[in-house]
């Protein structure tokens, strides 16, 4: 496994019709993704066992975390702790996130 994992190496995952993932690293108990979010795009609202922190490098996502819900934009960041709902409510812009799960997510992995 690489060390230096360049963006034009990591494979581009569609994640659905709004959503392309890319893992950009992972070890055992750390896993970080970089995803594309188009506006307008599908939400899921979800929750998994992994804690979370993203940080938004682009765009603005009106967010919720369990009852919380906020309009995030570049520069932001969303602490998920793990068993909690959350997701984008609405894409209001073409946006750029990075992903942060411990432990890693392996079912993102082939």
């Amino acid at each position: 496994m690489k060390n230096i994992m360049l963006h034009d190496e990591s494979e581009a995952v569609q994640v659905d019709a709004g959503a392309v993932r890319r893992i950009m690293g992972s070890l055992d108990q750390l896993m970080v993704c970089e995803l594309e979010l188009t506006k307008g795009g599908p939400v899921n609202r979800h929750s998994h066992p992994h804690d979370q922190i993203t940080y938004v490098v682009s765009g603005a996502i009106d967010f919720a975390v369990g009852d919380e819900r906020g309009i995030v934009h570049a520069g932001d960041a969303i602490r998920i702790p793990g068993g909690t709902p959350h997701g984008p409510i609405e894409i209001l812009e073409d946006s750029v996130i990075i992903d942060t799960f411990s432990p890693k997510r392996k079912e993102f992995e082939k």
